[in-house]
């Protein structure tokens, strides 16, 4: 398995950014697709973002489309999260996630389609 490290967040103001990284250790990160996901006090774990492990093509939850932008440095084995326009309900630890095999689109959406998480970065948005 791999082994993932989240870091970049903190406190920010609203209309505010950040960008997160998360580090990957172990097995060829480029064999990996990699994704974002988000949890909220008292709400379940929710897709953020992923991107595919070959072609980079990238996938977004609708609430994030033109906000978020998610990348990969192979060579770095690094995958980060550009958060843009940050709203106070963007509030979250921010966890991200490694799977090996391919799946359907529609199922990666879920958490428990994903192999590795990282321990999560808390990301505080202030009104």
């Amino acid at each position: 398995q791999v082994q993932l490290e989240e870091s970049g967040g903190g406190l920010v103001q609203a209309g505010g950014s950040l960008r997160l990284s998360c580090a990957a250790s172990g097995r060829t990160f480029s064999g990996y697709a990699m994704g974002w996901f988000r949890q909220a006090p008292g709400k379940d774990r929710e897709f953020v973002a992923r991107i595919t492990r070959s072609t980079g093509n990238t996938y977004y939850a609708d609430s994030m489309k033109g906000r978020f932008a998610i990348s990969r440095d192979n060579a770095k084995n690094t995958v980060y999260l550009q958060m843009n326009s940050l709203e106070p309900d963007d509030t979250a630890v921010y966890y991200c996630a490694a799977r090996v095999l391919l799946a359907p689109s529609a199922q990666l959406v879920f958490p428990s389609s994903w192999d590795s998480w990282g321990q999560g970065t808390q990301v505080t948005v202030s009104s």
